[in-house]
């Protein structure tokens, strides 16, 4: 049997049928609290028909390298019809590579005429000193004789990023997890596999978390329901409300132990226009039961009173938790324009409760912020001209479904470089926070039932493939991450880069280095497409950092 094996970029997704470019980089560098990442592809020549291979890794720093494999997964809805052509594969269905599985100890196939990947993480997070090293990956017949080798050299230079300034949410769905996985909310099983999930975004720089304090009122059909994850007990007796707070603590607790550092608390209204109330639970009068919802108006009488007692009950208890000064809220998510005035009206049943406290929504028309309506929009990607325009200060960005043409997202079927740009993207124009709405969204459309993400990856033809989650649920309760939420993680570091150099130097020189020798500056829709530009402006911003001394550098090391 004989291997053909290759280094490549962890920028490339390497497709069964199709012969990957060499990455010819000489190094892959980074700083020593990134992870710096790399691939190997390989395939069988000759006459076998396939075979069984091991992977071994010789490096002075093998401690601290990880082995995934790239696994192929059904990608039937890429995006839409009319969507721009920077997409893989002329937008056509099929076997994209996605899904990083843990390689282990057991063997793998090689197959003739088709390519496989191997994903390499380096991950030093201070563990090693500065310096050069090789990587060398072999793929070896079982019993140890190498078939094909190839060596990677990784640099860790002597600086460290500094923190993440950006808030970043992607939506944790717990009833998701309970509903895959069989089991109760708020059991111990439950909230093991909860931790598993909320630890791994939090490993990516998913620094907030949408929490439900009542069932998130989102991406639900009018007049259904979604699992109940309600955190907070509501009671009433003799008509007057009571409030427990034994499972939001403990939620609290568990995301300060994974490193969350801000909370989203769910909407108070229901998606797409604010006209009714969320899915609340309570026992009344010994007896449990659903005391809003679909069926409850927004602006009604009843939910007035309910807020009247809830939101500053909830607020102390924020308060007691050390949280209140990192929570914001929400109203109604995606409002359109014909919603405005019905979001104002509901706006105004909890407006006075809140006040003081940041408000923030997903939505597209600036109306929204020129009326007042909502303090801190958060604009899809698509959409940011006239809120920059608006000159909104300290303003969020969004993208999912639709942000689908131009604009950088992370579906399956999108170059990775589309995927990573956002680094540079976030930074130029000093984006405060990101969210997106599906970090593990495992439903179909408006949660009418689940889905196998490892095998229906668009909700049923809900949304282009890979929306919905970055994460796939591993049998035993824990994540399996995708290429995506690794070059997401990827951008951050960029991100973090640029914010690195101009603390050594200012804001104009950086931005020099981003739009230097482009015909048109960088914005969210004009950008280069290549993986070219980022490696080059990222070599390029690192090589001023090191110009910089560590007496002028706070963060080198």
């Amino acid at each position: 049997m004989e291997i053909t094996m290759k280094l490549v970029s962890p920028l490339t997704k390497v497709f069964l049928d199709e012969e990957p470019p060499a990455y010819d980089t000489g190094r892959v560098s980074g700083f020593i609290n990134e992870t710096v990442s790399f691939q190997a592809a390989y395939r069988i020549t000759g006459d076998t028909a396939r075979g069984y291979v091991n992977v071994r890794v010789e490096s002075p720093i093998c401690e601290i390298v990880r082995i995934r494999r790239v696994q192929h997964v059904p990608v039937r809805f890429p995006t839409f019809y009319d969507a721009d052509e920077n997409y893989l594969r002329e937008k056509k269905p099929g076997l994209y590579p996605d899904l990083l599985s843990e390689y282990g100890e057991f063997e793998l196939h090689a197959y003739n005429n088709s390519w496989q990947s191997l994903w390499i993480d380096v991950e030093p997070d201070r563990r090693v000193a500065p310096g050069v090293y090789p990587v060398t990956i072999s793929v070896c017949k079982t019993g140890g004789e190498p078939l094909a080798t190839c060596t990677q050299t990784v640099e860790f230079l002597p600086a460290e990023l500094p923190p993440q300034r950006l808030i970043h949410t992607k939506w944790f769905h717990s009833d998701c997890l309970a509903a895959h996985y069989g089991v109760p909310v708020f059991s111990e099983e439950y909230w093991r596999i909860t931790e598993n999930f909320m630890r791994a975004a939090v490993k990516r720089g998913i620094n907030m978390i949408l929490t439900p304090v009542h069932t998130p009122p989102i991406d639900t059909r009018i007049g259904g329901e979604r699992p109940t994850v309600q955190l907070v007990d509501v009671r009433v007796n003799d008509g007057a409300y009571g409030f427990g707070f034994e499972k939001l603590r403990r939620w609290v607790g568990l995301c300060k132990e994974c490193g969350y550092l801000y909370y989203e608390i769910a909407h108070f209204f229901t998606q797409w226009g604010a006209l009714y109330t969320p899915k609340i639970m309570a026992v009344v009068d010994g007896r449990e039961k659903r005391i809003f919802g679909w069926d409850v108006k927004a602006t009604s009488a009843e939910y007035r009173e309910f807020t009247a007692a809830y939101i500053p009950a909830l607020l102390a208890e924020l308060k007691a938790l050390g949280i209140d000064g990192a929570s914001y809220f929400h109203i109604s998510d995606e409002p359109g324009k014909e919603h405005i005035d019905g979001y104002k009206a509901a706006k105004d049943v909890v407006a006075d409760l809140l006040k003081g406290y940041p408000v923030m929504d997903a939505l597209s028309d600036v109306e929204f912020y020129r009326s007042g309506a909502v303090e801190k929009p958060i604009p899809g990607i698509n959409h940011m001209e006239p809120f920059l325009a608006a000159g909104v200060k300290n303003l969020w960005t969004y993208y999912c479904v639709a942000q689908y043409a131009d604009v950088s997202n992370m579906f399956i079927a999108m170059p990775s470089a589309r995927n990573r740009i956002l680094g540079v993207l976030l930074y130029k124009y000093n984006i405060e926070g990101l969210l997106q709405w599906g970090y593990n969204f495992y439903f179909s459309q408006n949660s009418d039932y689940p889905v196998d993400p490892y095998f229906i990856t668009d909700g049923d033809g809900f949304v282009p493939a890979g929306d919905a989650y970055q994460v796939y649920p591993r049998k035993d309760g824990r994540p399996e991450e995708s290429i995506r939420m690794m070059v997401t993680s990827q951008a951050l570091y960029d991100m973090r880069a640029l914010e690195l150099l101009e603390s050594l130097t200012d804001r104009g020189f950086v931005l020099s280095l981003i739009d230097g020798g482009l015909e048109e500056p960088v914005t969210f829709k004009l950008y280069p497409k290549t993986e070219e530009y980022l490696f080059n402006l990222r070599r390029k911003v690192e090589s001023e950092i090191m110009k910089r001394s560590p007496k002028d550098a706070g963060s080198l090391v």
